[in-house]
């Protein structure tokens, strides 16, 4: 008996020897799965700004479609000031690269307000994720869209580990809001610049400004805009700051100015452009990469 109990201690000393191991390794590859495999899916989501309803990129989408000749898919998020969802539109199948718009039946302007729409986006994004199967996707927002997706980023983004954003585009974003200061900070740019620390360190970000007269779009100061330098630069993998002047400059015009939805196919889409249509495009816009920005 007593070498019969020794027998079986043995073989279950082996088994766990061998069992640990296999466990500790399947677990691994488990994580290198998730972590480097990147699903077919990979949406474009866009957020609008302040007042801006589930329809407001409907222009910029008609124009992606027509330049581009790709039918992509719309589907429309509204979410309402109980954190309920409601879809119109769909993804339709076999198309990996739809646009899906996230709006707030709430869409006021405000501080407060933003904080709780970067809340909201959160919601939506998770029921995305667990409807959609996808782990990685691209960004867009308009106005104060960029200052919900930055929020997001900084405040939620990390409750969806196993999903990666691969860019980050925003339009006329007031990081420093009504502010034409460069060197006052308001509640706003102080708490994204706090919060800094937290975006994917992976993410490439363009930041593009409009002016009518260099110094303002007709709504939001182009000072207010370079402040996300502050939050952007040296966090994340790559930032650029654009400056798109001539027609259709004005505030409400930016997301369907051509320049912009050629930035928006080149950069954000990813799109090789005509060698005409890149020419054009360059000779539109100031582009820049700095350094360590100074602290105001």
């Amino acid at each position: 008996m007593r070498r019969k109990f020794i027998g079986w201690g043995l073989a279950v000393v082996a088994v766990l020897a061998i069992f640990f191991p296999s466990t500790a390794w399947m677990q691994t590859r488990i994580t290198h799965y998730k972590t480097n495999y990147r699903t077919p899916l990979n949406p474009t989501i866009l957020v609008p700004g302040s007042s801006a309803s589930q329809d407001r990129f409907d222009t910029l989408i008609k124009q992606l479609r027509q330049e581009t000749k790709t039918a992509h898919s719309v589907l429309k998020v509204k979410v309402a000031t109980n954190g309920k969802l409601s879809y119109t539109g769909s993804i339709r199948r076999n198309d990996n690269h739809p646009f899906i718009v996230v709006a707030f039946a709430n869409n006021r302007d405000g501080y407060t307000n933003i904080n709780q729409q970067a809340r909201w986006l959160n919601v939506a994004f998770k029921d995305l994720v667990k409807t959609y199967h996808f782990n990685h996707f691209n960004a867009l927002g308009h106005s104060n869209g960029g200052l919900i997706l930055s929020l997001f980023l900084e405040k939620y983004f990390d409750q969806s580990p196993t999903v990666t954003i691969d860019r980050l585009m925003t339009i006329a974003t007031p990081y420093n809001m009504e502010s034409d200061s460069t060197t006052t900070r308001t509640t706003m740019l102080n708490e994204l610049v706090a919060g800094r620390h937290k975006l994917p360190k992976k993410l490439t970000v363009y930041s593009v400004a409009g002016t009518e007269n260099y110094s303002s779009d007709g709504t939001v100061p182009a000072n207010s805009v370079s402040q996300g330098k502050y939050i952007f630069q040296n966090q994340v993998a790559h930032y650029t700051q654009i400056t798109v002047t001539g027609d259709d400059t004005t505030h409400s015009d930016l997301p369907q100015n051509k320049q912009i939805v050629l930035l928006i196919r080149q950069y954000l889409l990813q799109e090789t452009l005509p060698a005409k249509d890149r020419a054009v495009n360059q000779s539109r816009f100031t582009q820049s990469q700095a350094g360590e920005p100074e602290e105001p």
